[in-house]
């Protein structure tokens, strides 16, 4: 599904990993970004890309992307730059995201309703199939091509339509009963949108989205 983080994250810094093998935390959290970059590239038309317009868009030092680069194979030229379509499919590749992969939202606020009817996630192979929620004012409505369901027919979806990632913009107050049962129906993937510190099985991953610790992050690099 997504990259598998093993190592040190020490190791493999210097981009010696191979297609195949586990990816340092590093190297796979720049390679996910170098992918967000080269994909909106893509969609505005541009053919190729350097490795210093990178590096101003991911704050990725521009020798350490082409080290993260060249670490699987010979992607640029010098003097020209990468190859925008190849270097998505090379690196979509080497994360394992290639082909489509399936995904439920819970709740159908303000919030729920953006992540569905965006193209945040189709840009990069993830479908939202499935939306639901527990307010019986909205189950029923339709949010873009898709039926809001009650989260008692959570199960059902998850094995009908191969579901391994949620998506949690649910209150806090809700997330960790869901997280539960969507561990339990087989949901290896939550991708959260609350606040709550979530307690998951080993065999689930969770990824936390704050605006705030994004908005830290920007801050630093402002502040240094």
């Amino acid at each position: 599904m997504s990259y598998t983080v093993g190592r040190d994250p020490s190791v493999a810094e210097s981009g010696v990993d191979r297609p195949g093998e586990k990816l340092s935390l590093g190297v796979a959290a720049r390679l996910s970004r170098y992918l967000q970059v080269l994909t909106q590239a893509r969609k505005i038309g541009k053919l190729t890309i350097s490795s210093q317009e990178l590096a101003d868009y991911t704050h990725v030092n521009s020798t350490q992307i082409r080290r993260d680069l060249s670490g699987f194979g010979k992607f640029g030229k010098r003097g020209v730059g990468y190859n925008v379509e190849s270097l998505v499919t090379q690196i979509r590749k080497i994360l394992r995201t290639s082909g489509q992969h399936n995904i439920a939202l819970f709740g159908a606020g303000h919030l729920g309703t953006a992540i569905a009817t965006s193209d945040i996630f189709a840009d990069h192979g993830f479908r939202v199939v499935a939306v639901f929620d527990t307010d019986r004012a909205k189950v029923g409505t339709q949010i873009g091509s898709l039926r809001v369901r009650p989260n008692s027919e959570m199960r059902k979806a998850v094995e009908e339509d191969d579901i391994v990632v949620a998506v949690l913009a649910v209150p806090s107050s809700a997330a960790q009963d869901l997280a539960d049962e969507l561990a339990d129906a087989g949901v290896k993937i939550i991708f959260n949108y609350s606040d709550a510190l979530l307690q998951v099985p080993p065999e689930v991953t969770v990824h936390t989205s704050s605006p705030a610790v994004d908005l830290l992050y920007a801050l630093y690099f402002y502040l240094t």
